[in-house]
């Protein structure tokens, strides 16, 4: 039997290890920086917030996610990852937790939920096709790493 139930505290360090265990999947285990006091500070501070999976009181899956703020839509949910472990994969933990947020998301009354999917995870990209998904081409992302922000120049160029 899963349960869905709110992230505490407690779990974050179950979290962390599926934060890693993703970043492998992904073959980009040394992206990883964040750490347990670092994601342990972020929660106390309300930067985040997450969803466990359960499995015979072993942590199997999370989404975690945080409010953001549309200056056409309003308040808004981002997705920023559901993990489910390797294990435990294609048994329904995904949809569940999936499922959740969304309610969620419906009883704050949000404007929209999003996340993004890498082009080439097929599986993920098959699974989000399930909730009919929009996916959209027209938007690019953009970042800055931590060390382009630590050699920003403020002088605005001529």
């Amino acid at each position: 039997m899963i349960t869905i139930r709110k992230g505490t505290e407690q779990d974050i360090p179950a979290a962390l290890q599926l934060v890693i265990e993703l970043a492998i999947y992904e073959k980009a285990p040394k992206e990883v920086e964040v750490n347990v006091d670092e994601m342990t500070r972020d929660f106390k501070n309300k930067v985040f917030d997450f969803f466990v999976a359960e499995f015979n009181n072993e942590i199997v899956g999370i989404a975690l996610y945080y409010y953001k703020y549309s200056t056409w839509k309003g308040r808004c949910i981002y997705l920023d990852d559901i993990i489910v472990t390797e294990k435990y994969r294609n048994k329904g933990i995904g949809y569940k937790l999936l499922s959740a947020l969304i309610e969620l998301a419906k009883k704050e009354k949000v404007r929209k939920l999003e996340w993004q999917v890498l082009k080439w995870n097929t599986p993920a990209i098959e699974f989000y096709k399930k909730f009919d998904t929009n996916f959209d081409d027209e938007w690019l992302n953009c970042k800055l790493t931590f060390n382009q922000l630590q050699n920003f120049n403020s002088e605005y160029p001529l």
